[in-house]
C-alpha cells in the first residue's frame, strides 16, 4: 500500500528504493522485533508500537485523524497553517523554543500535512524521550498564539507556496490535475491552499482549528524504536494519559469521491520547462481496497522500474528518457498514474501513443508469470528495506492507522501481495483503467519544443 503525501516542504514520506532482490514476502515478516504491539490510554489516544533494538534510538509521531480535506469553503491551507503554528510557544515553553530544545538533545524533529492527516514527529535518544514526550504534551492543550505569531507564519507559508508551487511548473501542473481529477471533493483543493485564501487566515481561524480537532482521543501515536509497549505504558499513561479526553472534537465526515463523467486534458507551458511529459490519471482505490494488492503488483509490471514493461519498451527503444507508473492509495480515493518523458526529437503524441499501446495490450493479456514473480520479489524486498529505517516504519503504520486500517490488515499487505493471481492483476486494471481519465501536459513555450 502506498498513500499519497502532496504536503508542506517541513514533511515528504521517504521513498525506499525498490531493489529487485530474490527475497519472499515470508523474509520480511521473520524479524520478531518489528511485531507490533497496541494500547490505548483513558483519554482515548491509541498507542502503537514498533520495537527495534538496534541501537538506542526512538521516532515518535503523533497523527492527528484531520487533513486539509476536513477544511471548510474559503479556508484552504488552514491544516497546513496550524502545523507551522503549532511549533509556537506553549504555556510552557517559548516561541521555537519546542524545535531548540530537541536540538540541543541531539535530536530532529519536523511535521507534515496531508489531505487525510496531520503529523508531528522527532527522533531522539531513548533516554531523552520523557522530556520530549512532556513538550509533545504541553503543545496538544497549550498552544498559545499571538497575533503577531500568526501574521508573521502566514507569511512563511505564503513564501512557501510561492517557491514549492508557483515557481514549479510542475506543481502548477498538479494542482491543475487534481482539480480536475476531484472536481467537486475536498481532493481538489491544495493542501498547501490557494493564495488568496491563506493570504485572509487569521488568529481565530488557527484557533478554532486547533480547539475543533487536536486533542488525545482524535490522535494515534506511534513510536518505534529501542522500546517496548510495557516500557512505552507507564510513561504515556503518566504524560499523555494526564491530558484529559476533549470530548467535543469534531468527527471526520469524509464525502465519497465521483467518478469523473467524461476525460480530459489540462496542460501548462512555462518558460522553465525544458523536458515536456506526458501523463494520464484515473480514480484508483482507497486504503485497504480489495484490489489494492492487485494494483500494486499491476502497476509494478507496468512501469515500476528497469525491469518493467514501459522501461524495456520505451526507454531502452529510444522513446522516452523517463516512465513509469503507480498506485496511490488514499482514505476517500486514490488514484493511478503512468508518467512519461519523451526522448529528443519524440513527440508528446508519439509517447502517449505508444504509452496507451503498452498499457491496453496489458490490460487485455496480464502481466506473464516472469513479470509477477519479478514484481512479487520486489515488493517483498522494498518492504525488507522499509523495516530497516524506523521513521519509514512509523510513516507506514501511521498513515494507514489514520485511514482506520487495522493492525491485523497491515501486517497481511506483505501475504496478500505474495497471494495476488495474474487474472487478479488483469481483473483490477481493467477496472480502473478502462475509466475516465485526466491527461496531462508539460510544455514548453509554443515554438520551443
Amino acid at each position: 500500500m502506498t498513500f499519497a503525501v502532496r504536503a508542506s516542504v517541513r514533511f515528504m514520506v521517504a521513498l525506499v528504493a525498490m531493489i529487485a532482490l530474490l527475497v519472499s514476502p515470508a523474509v520480511a515478516q521473520s524479524s520478531p522485533d518489528w511485531t507490533p504491539e497496541t494500547f490505548t490510554l483513558k483519554n482515548g489516544m491509541r498507542v502503537v508500537v514498533l520495537p527495534d533494538h538496534r541501537a538506542p534510538v526512538i521516532t515518535h509521531m503523533i497523527w492527528y485523524r484531520v487533513g486539509s480535506a476536513d477544511e471548510t469553503p474559503g479556508k484552504s491551507g488552514l491544516a497546513h497553517f496550524l502545523e507551522h503554528l503549532m511549533f509556537k510557544a506553549t504555556a510552557g515553553l517559548a516561541d521555537g523554543e519546542y524545535s531548540k530544545t530537541v536540538a540541543r538533545n541531539g535530536g530532529q524533529d519536523n511535521a507534515g500535512t496531508s489531505f487525510d492527516f496531520t503529523n508531528y514527529h522527532f527522533r531522539i535518544a531513548k533516554d531523552r524521550l520523557p522530556l520530549m514526550m512532556r513538550m509533545e504534551a504541553d503543545r496538544i492543550v497549550n498552544l498559545q498564539l499571538s497575533e503577531e505569531d500568526v501574521l508573521s507564519e502566514r507569511k512563511v507559508v505564503q513564501e512557501e507556496r510561492r517557491q514549492v508551487v508557483e515557481s514549479n511548473p510542475a506543481a502548477i501542473l498538479e494542482e491543475k490535475v487534481w482539480a480536475k481529477l476531484y472536481t467537486g471533493h475536498p481532493y481538489a483543493v491544495p493542501i498547501i491552499g490557494h493564495m488568496n485564501e491563506v493570504a485572509v487566515l487569521s488568529r481565530a481561524d488557527a484557533l478554532g482549528w486547533y480547539r475543533t480537532w487536536y486533542g488525545p482521543d482524535n490522535a494515534i501515536l506511534v513510536v518505534a524504536g529501542d522500546i517496548t509497549a510495557a516500557e512505552l505504558k507507564p510513561l504515556a499513561d503518566e504524560i499523555y494519559g494526564a491530558i484529559p479526553r476533549r470530548g467535543n472534537l469534531k468527527v471526520r465526515a469524509m464525502p465519497p469521491v465521483k467518478l469523473l463523467t467524461n476525460s480530459s486534458e489540462v496542460s501548462h507551458r512555462d518558460p522553465k520547462v525544458r523536458q515536456p511529459t506526458w501523463s494520464r490519471n484515473w480514480l484508483g482505490v482507497t486504503m485497504g481496497d480489495r484490489d489494492a494488492a492487485a494494483l500494486q503488483v499491476g502497476m509494478q509490471v507496468l512501469g515500476g522500474g528497469r525491469t518493467s514493461r514501459f522501461y524495456r519498451e520505451l526507454v531502452e527503444r529510444g522513446q522516452a528518457v523517463s516512465v513509469y507508473a503507480y498506485s496511490n492509495e488514499m482514505e476517500a480515493r486514490g488514484s493511478l498514474v503512468i508518467n512519461a518523458q519523451p526522448a529528443p526529437g519524440v513527440s508528446i503524441e508519439t509517447i502517449r501513443a505508444a504509452s496507451v499501446a503498452i498499457t491496453d495490450r496489458f490490460l487485455r493479456e496480464g502481466p506473464t508469470r516472469e513479470e509477477l514473480d519479478r514484481a512479487k520479489r520486489m515488493i517483498a524486498a522494498n518492504a525488507v528495506f522499509r523495516r530497516d529505517n524506523q521513521m519509514d516504519m512509523a510513516n507506514w503504520y501511521g498513515g494507514m492507522l489514520t485511514a482506520g486500517i487495522s493492525l491485523e490488515k497491515i501486517e497481511a499487505y506483505e501475504t496478500e501481495i505474495a497471494a495476488v493471481t495474474a487474472e487478479q492483476v488483469k481483473a483490477a486494471m481493467s477496472r480502473y483503467m478502462r475509466l475516465n481519465h485526466v491527461d496531462a501536459l508539460l510544455l514548453p513555450p509554443e515554438g520551443k519544443q
